[in-house]
């Protein structure tokens, strides 16, 4: 596995994602971001958390560019962190368009990781 992305382009489309996705958070508008957390039953009193970890992960993937090993440890921790809302959705039986995006970003995120990373 290599320590700095080859290609990057992979890395900053998905930072692009993250950052929209992280601005969509700041003031969750009901559709899609508060259906979704409500369709999963995340308590709305963390749902605050979630800009910022989706600018965290934005930055940690734009700065792993050129600090080796912070971006790999960022898209494994994308893939993580939808793994865990997959699971969220499949224990609230919540297996409709929302499930769906989130196995499209489990899987945007298991590719960059794959493609910019080990491949």
């Amino acid at each position: 596995m290599d320590l700095l992305p080859d290609p990057v382009w992979p890395m900053v489309l998905l930072a692009v994602v993250q950052a929209v996705d992280a601005a969509l958070c700041v003031k969750p508008v009901d559709w899609p971001v508060g259906q979704c957390l409500r369709g999963v039953n995340f308590p709305e009193r963390w749902w605050w958390v979630f800009p910022w970890i989706k600018a965290a992960a934005a930055l940690g993937l734009v700065a792993g560019i050129w600090v080796p090993a912070l971006g790999t440890v960022t898209a494994v921790a994308l893939v993580v962190y939808f793994a865990l809302a997959l699971g969220y959705h499949v224990r609230a039986r919540n297996l409709g368009i929302f499930f769906v995006s989130a196995l499209a970003m489990f899987a945007l995120c298991s590719g960059v990781l794959w493609w910019s990373f080990v491949a």
